[in-house]
């Protein structure tokens, strides 16, 4: 068995996988309306987006009651600034709380976290 992608879900699949594809620099591997897969350059595992009409967004961080974040992305950078201004500038915000001095937490334009970081 081989791990092949993570799969994002999205009330637009196609969009949100056009965001990370501008901040990863990924080409598109398959793409239809509501389901497209992202390669990773070099091999490995992908990323892939499905629309789900019910998705709701999770909460950053959790809070009891309220829609739990099932999964993160942990995305490594050269720069932390330069590249969490990137993000903001395709469409993420960044999160409100920040645990970590060497991390940044975004969330994508459907709410989905992930995290740049350094590999110090």
């Amino acid at each position: 068995m081989r791990l092949s992608a993570t799969v994002l879900e999205s009330p637009d699949a196609n969009a949100l996988a056009a965001f990370y594809r501008a901040l990863l620099g990924w080409e598109v591997k398959e793409e239809e309306p509501g389901w497209v897969m992202l390669a990773a350059p070099g091999g490995g595992a992908g990323l892939s987006f499905s629309t789900d009409p019910q998705y709701v967004r999770p909460t950053w961080p959790a809070r009891p009651g309220a829609q739990q974040m099932m999964a993160h992305l942990d995305i490594e950078v050269d720069d932390l600034d330069e590249s969490s201004a990137r993000a903001v500038e395709l469409g993420a915000t960044v999160a409100g709380f920040q645990p970590q001095r060497d991390v940044r937490v975004h969330l994508d334009p459907d709410g989905h976290p992930f995290c740049l970081f350094l590999n110090t």
